[in-house]
């Protein structure tokens, strides 16, 4: 437990501590302006009186503390820390959603609008996020409704020698034919931009002033597509109306239940709402610093950062967070709690989205539950089944053999906890065998990884008495087991109408199988977690079974490496193509010397012939 003199000797300059536990474990890690007033105030009377915080105190045997210059370095500091302990009690955000930009560099010849990832400084426009792939290329869609800009790369559109199907159906104007002039495509390329920054007041003047200047010039044609052009963009933004007022913003709405804290963020730009998303952490210290920790380790995983950071309530200390993102965005960047307006009410609407996922959560969690209770009731489980282990073998007549683990916790499938095994001590058709093999490897394994509470495996009483068997040899305690096996289809002689039986759970000591009501939930879960594990296996062995057949006929043969083969694969377009080539053209092809082509061919007539 920490007490006062732990701290007497700390200093009162900005910096990072670390609480451990007695065997050195570091379990939460904070900054601090002042580090001997912070840390003070975990202890005597001053100290956090939720039961939470003091739970935490009460683990904590020693504090060390790392001193530096500024607020904000000791800000980087506690994020490169967390990422290196991983503590209990700090927010751990491991994010690895990308997100979607669109691109337009207006300085090429006829500016084209791209898909991208990343934002470099290049000198282009950028405008996102979008939180997919999909929801960017639905903007696009509708955008070159609006705007007949080109889709191809400025080379493949000046090659051809005639306008490409977009522009058959409108959405391309075709400046690789010259139909179109190089201001009027800036004018539309502009128009675009403007549209995606949200600045529709402003196209609509500019196409108003091209329509009637092309209309006093007698250009009707042209004062048309103008005048059609205001009318999508007016019908557009009417559709698209959900908005904030001017400009662009990151907004965050926070709902904490217990010791779990729910996040939502909607991004707003260009006044318009593009996206959002939501996050869910275990948190047990003051919500206000868990949102600070938040931002910080959020926006260090180059997340795009808006001017404007809209947060529903202070945080303690922003001024290093503002300066450290500010410096990160190449801008000033503004974290601020509204109090009132158009801002006011977009903060409020992320908040109604982060207690809304909370509800949906714990109404999954409730269902979850007790859909696990029902299982444990149909199958006579001990307690309720909350991780469920699924295996499954798959190889073709003994080759090239694999098995899966899939974990689901709580009902849901945890990819982390998922496993390969490449079957190394079974060289004939024994899935029985190759079954022993498995799940001996998991259980032998001096590992701390958690025990099942249910393990399942496809198919009857055979595969079943092999799990039986390995948990008895291992002497693994406390795990049920169960076998799935798929219904059967069959055919009474007498009658050509076919008939499919049900699926049945077979469990040790019963000679009859349990036979739940088809389409019931227990059965769902089970057939899906059945079905995941056997997708993996099969996607495993597919995986093993290409490396083998693709590297047979080109590993052999001295001096062709990695490198080589490579470039033979990507030369010929596929192994096919590399065994039907000649051997000149072995001798031509990129990085061959003619003795490693002949070497080659030589190996692959032999073979052809079977040798």
């Amino acid at each position: 437990m920490i007490t006062q003199e732990m701290i007497q000797n700390f200093p009162t300059s900005p910096g990072v501590y670390l609480m451990k536990t007695s065997d050195g474990t570091v379990i939460y890690v904070g900054k601090a302006r002042n580090l001997r007033n912070r840390v003070r105030a975990y202890v005597g009377d001053t100290r956090d009186s939720r039961v939470h915080i003091r739970f935490m105190v009460q683990l904590v045997q020693s504090v060390d503390y790392i001193v530096t210059d500024t607020e904000k370095e000791a800000l980087i500091l506690e994020n490169t820390l967390i990422k290196q302990h991983r503590p209990k009690y700090n927010i751990n955000l491991r994010d690895d959603k990308t997100y979607f930009s669109l691109r337009m560099d207006m300085k090429e010849e006829f500016p084209r609008l791209s898909l991208v990832r990343k934002i470099p400084s290049d000198g282009a426009r950028y405008f996102g996020p979008y939180s997919s792939a999909t929801s960017a290329k639905e903007v696009l869609k509708q955008l070159y409704k609006m705007f007949p800009l080109r889709h191809y790369p400025l080379a493949t559109c000046m090659a051809r020698k005639r306008p490409c199907l977009y522009h058959q159906i409108k959405q391309c104007s075709a400046p690789c034919c010259g139909l179109i002039t190089k201001e009027e495509y800036a004018t539309l390329a502009e128009g675009a931009a403007l549209f995606l920054e949200g600045k529709n007041t402003e196209i609509a003047r500019l196409y108003r002033a091209k329509m009637t200047q092309a209309s006093q010039e007698m250009r009707y044609e042209d004062a048309a597509r103008y005048r059609d052009l205001v009318r999508a963009i007016e019908v557009t933004v009417e559709r698209q109306k959900m908005v904030a007022q001017g400009g662009d913003s990151d907004v965050f709405g926070v709902h904490r239940e217990g010791d779990q804290m729910q996040i939502a963020l909607l991004h707003i730009r260009g006044g318009t709402v593009t996206g959002g998303r939501t996050f869910l952490f275990d948190w047990e210290l003051e919500t206000e610093e868990g949102l600070a920790s938040f931002l910080n380790e959020y926006y260090d995983l180059d997340a795009p950062l808006p001017p404007q950071v809209l947060i529903p309530f202070p945080i303690p200390e922003p001024g290093p967070l503002e300066e450290l993102l500010s410096e990160k965005a190449g801008k000033k960047v503004i974290i601020a709690a509204p109090q009132r307006g158009p801002k006011l009410e977009m903060v409020k609407l992320a908040q109604k989205n982060a207690e809304t996922a909370s509800q949906e959560r714990l109404a999954k969690e409730s269902s979850s539950a007790t859909l696990l209770t029902e299982l444990a009731e149909k199958l006579h489980l001990a307690r309720t089944p909350r991780r469920i282990e699924c295996y499954d073998i798959s190889n073709i007549q003994g080759e090239m053999a694999v098995g899966s683990r899939v974990v689901f916790i709580d009902g849901k499938a945890d990819k982390n906890l998922y496993r390969r095994y490449r079957i190394k001590g079974v060289l004939q058709s024994d899935d029985f065998a190759m079954m022993r093999e498995v799940l001996s490897r998991r259980f032998k394994a001096e590992t701390t990884e958690e025990q099942p509470d249910l393990i399942v495996v496809d198919g009857g009483l055979g595969q079943l008495g092999v799990l039986n068997a390995v948990l008895d040899e291992l002497g693994v305690n406390g795990v049920e087991a169960a076998g799935l096996a798929k219904s059967r289809t069959f055919r009474d002689m007498e009658s050509e109408e076919i008939s499919k039986s049900d699926e049945r759970v077979f469990r040790p000591g019963r000679k009859n199988p349990i036979t739940l009501r088809q389409s019931s939930a227990p059965l769902l879960l089970l057939a899906r977690i059945r079905d995941e594990a056997h997708r993996f296996a099969v996607t495993y062995h597919k995986a093993v079974r290409s490396k083998t057949l693709t590297g047979s006929s080109l590993d052999q043969v001295p001096g062709i490496g990695a490198k080589r083969k490579k470039a033979l694969l990507k030369h010929f377009g596929s192994l096919r193509g590399v065994q039907g080539a000649t051997l000149e053209e072995l001798i031509a092809a990129p990085g061959m010397t003619e003795r490693a082509a002949r070497a080659l061919w030589e190996e692959l007539q032999k073979q052809k012939k079977g040798v």
